[in-house]
């Protein structure tokens, strides 16, 4: 089954109201940006795959797409060991995402429950925040609130952090 159709039964399941928008595909903030369809809506995700330094935790970071990552602050509020970019193949076998793809609804791929989510607490309660649904040729906007519906219900590990 292709990804997006996942994403979308799921929520679907989940009885999770959302907008699909499809786009051409888009591999960073600045190319989404450049898309006319989302002036309206600035509420746009980045979000960043990171692992710690003995690489056995693995934490997908949502944060407001005009942000900057610390990950020394990210990783003092977290309490885990140094943070980087975790590789694309570490991406594929977690998340079965390739870069440009991440979201926190490629946690729906995560059958071990080993990736953490971590939101940005600038989101908490946005009535509409954009993430790909497992494709960066289309974005779903969706509630903060179903947004962590969608999580809960895959088992995911969640956080609310200041970024």
């Amino acid at each position: 089954m292709e990804q997006k159709q996942k994403v979308y039964q799921e929520l679907d399941r989940l009885e999770i109201k959302y907008e699909i928008i499809e786009h051409s595909a888009v591999y960073t903030i600045e190319e989404m940006d450049s898309l006319e369809v989302f002036h309206d809506n600035p509420s746009v995700a980045k979000n960043l795959f990171l692992r710690d330094a003995s690489g056995k935790h693995h934490f997908l970071v949502v944060m407001d797409k005009d942000k900057k990552a610390d990950l020394k602050l990210i990783r003092k509020q977290l309490g885990a060991s140094t943070l980087s970019f975790a590789s694309e193949e570490r991406l594929m076998e977690h998340l079965k995402l390739k870069k440009g793809s991440v979201t926190p609804l490629g946690i729906i791929n995560d059958q071990k429950h080993i990736v953490e989510v971590v939101i940005d607490s600038t989101l908490v309660d946005r009535e509409y925040i954009g993430v790909h649904p497992n494709d960066n040729t289309a974005t779903v906007i969706l509630s903060y609130h179903d947004l962590c519906i969608y999580l809960q219900m895959n088992g995911t590990t969640l956080h609310i952090i200041n970024i």
